[in-house]
């Protein structure tokens, strides 16, 4: 049957808002994992909501790897994190011209020490990554925040193009061998993480790593807009759960690592723009409209601006980014949301 051309736009409309509504009410799940984190045991009221990011219709990619870490991702050695490879060994690139005000800009206490660094060779306005082997709050193996932000605060964000085979992470059953991993609530979900993960050529500890900023890694965890379970899948995604059960591991990390696999296939590959999605950051994203929210009656649907930093320099390389001292990061524009 051959569809009219107004019938197929407005069926790729509707895979556009689909994708966009999953993005949306993720933030606001966000949001309450962070002030789980950031509040010592506090929610963040769930009422709010936050106004919709549209994204395009995603498509999906798969492939089977057998490794817990993708073959090609640099894994990384942080200390006292297990050995793996050193493939990329090279010294950082000159420091990205965007400014910024946080309190932890400067801060050059070491949080951990990686053995490689990522890969990077395509132009961006911010030029090069400024990777450093040594973790700091604003600075690490997978680029300095400033770079990560790139335009955040000069004309919008602007991502640079980093693939995942690009990025340095620690293989997440190594991982759970040191006795400080932020990952020991995930334990139990370790084969399932790195089962879907693999199957989709993505770092399994990136996947463990949006867990733990959705849920904590809690299977229990239910969203302020109904999302569900570890990955906080929205409820759109749980017709095929077993027993309508969505927050079923199996079943909630397959679904969770299968969209957001739709993403970066999506994105053409783009892992900070994918990443940067996740917490609602559209391309063009400026300071003040990351922060619009703190104004208004929704504080917590601000975009996280250090959430680049924490996943990529923080939970991929083993490292709890807020409860390590000093915490990564230098915005931390939603701790204005639990003063007071």
């Amino acid at each position: 049957m051959k569809l009219s051309a107004p019938f197929v736009l407005i069926l790729a409309a509707l895979g556009v808002a689909e994708a966009a509504t999953h993005l949306n009410h993720g933030r606001v799940a966000r949001h309450h994992a962070l002030s789980r984190n950031d509040s010592v045991g506090k929610r963040a009221d769930k009422s709010g909501r936050c106004k919709v990011r549209p994204t395009s219709t995603l498509v999906s990619s798969s492939s089977t790897h057998h490794s817990s870490t993708h073959s090609s991702t640099h894994a990384a050695q942080t200390t006292p994190a297990a050995l793996n490879n050193k493939d990329n060994d090279n010294g950082s690139s000159s420091s990205s011209s965007s400014s910024s005000s946080g309190s932890n800009k400067g801060s050059g206490k070491t949080l951990g020490t990686a053995n490689s660094l990522i890969r990077f060779s395509s132009n961006s306005a911010c030029g090069g990554p400024n990777a450093s082997k040594d973790i700091t709050a604003t600075r690490g193996p997978n680029g300095d925040i400033d770079w990560l932000n790139c335009g955040v605060n000069n004309g919008g964000w602007n991502p640079p193009y980093v693939q995942v085979s690009d990025i340095v992470a620690v293989d997440l059953y190594e991982a759970l061998k040191d006795p400080n991993t932020p990952f020991k609530a995930c334990s139990a979900y370790i084969d399932t993480f790195v089962k879907y993960a693999n199957q989709h050529n993505i770092p399994p500890i990136l996947i463990a790593s949006i867990a733990m900023q959705e849920s904590s890694c809690d299977p229990n965890t239910v969203g302020g807009a109904g999302e569900q379970g570890l990955m906080q899948i929205t409820k759109d995604k749980c017709g095929g759960a077993p027993g309508g059960n969505c927050k079923d591991v199996d079943y909630n990390i397959k679904t969770g690592t299968a969209f957001f696999a739709q993403t970066l296939s999506d994105n053409g590959g783009s892992l900070l723009l994918t990443i940067g999605q996740y917490n609602g950051w559209p391309k063009g994203m400026t300071y003040d409209s990351a922060t619009a929210a703190a104004h208004g009656n929704c504080c917590p649907c601000q975009n996280n601006l250090d959430y680049l930093m924490q996943t990529l320099n923080g939970w991929v390389l083993n490292v709890d980014p807020y409860t390590s001292s000093p915490r990564i990061g230098q915005y931390f524009n939603l701790d204005v949301c639990h003063r007071g």
